[in-house]
């Protein structure tokens, strides 16, 4: 048989990438497990902010739960067996392909993006100077935190994946930058 990516990816993992596996109990047991270990932090904590107990038992219950999710993954790979979590994974990826960024951008889009990756870093950076004179941000430093957070998330989508090589290219010590 030649040696084709298909060919390879069933030897890997013992299915076809585009046939999924036996759907049964372990595989839908499986995906439950792993979307809790995605969103169950996020849910439970809040909740644990609206009982009325100590702020110590909060924070060592929320450290609790904090390490549950990695428990939870390693629980849904065995549960689903090698074929079902290749199968999920190839799904999650192939998802996130079709919305990722794409590769080249033009200009005015570039241009945006960049201005959208330097603000928040620049807000950051000025917040704790310029506190006084920015209107709501005493008492609210969390919201603007997370909206700074939220923007550098958007605007590497925006920026396209040449960005993304840029950016990766900063932690290899032997990387060239090449001008156009």
């Amino acid at each position: 048989m030649p040696d084709t990516p298909q060919t390879k990816a069933t030897e890997k993992t013992g299915h076809a990438n585009n046939t999924p596996p036996p759907a049964g109990w372990r595989f839908y047991l499986g995906v439950a497990l792993f979307t809790a270990s995605l969103f169950g932090p996020l849910l439970l904590i809040p909740f644990l902010a609206t009982l009325d107990i100590s702020a110590a038992r909060i924070a060592s219950i929320s450290g609790i739960i904090l390490i549950g999710p990695e428990i939870l993954l390693v629980a849904a790979a065995a549960i689903m067996g090698k074929a079902g979590y290749a199968y999920l994974t190839t799904l999650a990826l192939g998802f996130l392909k079709q919305y990722g960024p794409p590769q080249r951008v033009g200009r005015l889009r570039y241009s945006f993006g960049l201005a959208l990756f330097a603000l928040p870093i620049l807000f950051g950076w000025l917040a704790p100077y310029l506190a006084q004179i920015i209107p709501g941000f005493q008492g609210n430093e969390i919201g603007f935190a997370l909206a700074g957070d939220g923007l550098l998330l958007i605007s590497l989508f925006v920026l396209g994946g040449e960005f993304w090589d840029k950016l990766r290219a900063l932690f290899i010590h032997d990387a060239k930058a090449v001008m156009p």
